[in-house]
């Protein structure tokens, strides 16, 4: 097998453990939640101020009840963050959905959106599941996940 069979069958690997339905614009999650012009404006230019900061990469996690419109906030930030080419990626998790209602794909999911959005990571990450292929593994640390799936390689951009 030659290297590039090898990070080719890597890439391929991590595309079926992927949630697709866990990116914000899938199919899956039509119709899309959307803030409406005129709502949320505090918390939205709340978000954008703390996106705009360069000295440091912000992860945002919105947390609440049920209903309050995190889907809609997250979905109308992603969407802007997508135009403006600075869109690592995102996971919008869901009861309904079995591998969308735990954490076991999450890294992964992130991962292989940070790689198509910045394909200049693509190799990094391929080669932190070449080096260890139990990355992919549901089961395996959260925080192995995170530091080799996606800190080293977001460390690059």
């Amino acid at each position: 097998m030659t290297s590039y069979q090898a990070v080719e069958g890597t890439w391929e690997k991590l595309s079926q453990v992927t949630v697709k339905g866990a990116e914000y614009d899938s199919r899956e999650r039509q119709p899309h939640p959307k803030c409406l012009k005129g709502t949320r404006v505090d918390l939205l230019d709340y978000i954008y101020g703390l996106l705009q900061k360069k000295e440091k990469n912000r992860l945002i996690w919105l947390h609440g009840t049920a209903g309050v419109g995190k889907s809609a906030v997250a979905f109308t930030v992603a969407e802007k963050m997508r135009g403006e080419k600075r869109l690592g990626g995102t996971f919008f998790f869901s009861r309904k959905h079995t591998k969308r209602r735990t954490t076991g794909y999450f890294f992964a999911t992130l991962a292989y959106q940070l790689a198509i959005n910045f394909p200049s990571v693509r190799g990094d990450v391929n080669r932190a599941i070449i080096e260890n292929p139990a990355l992919l593994d549901p089961d395996k640390s959260l925080r192995d996940q995170m530091e080799a799936l996606f800190l080293r390689p977001l460390r690059k951009l």
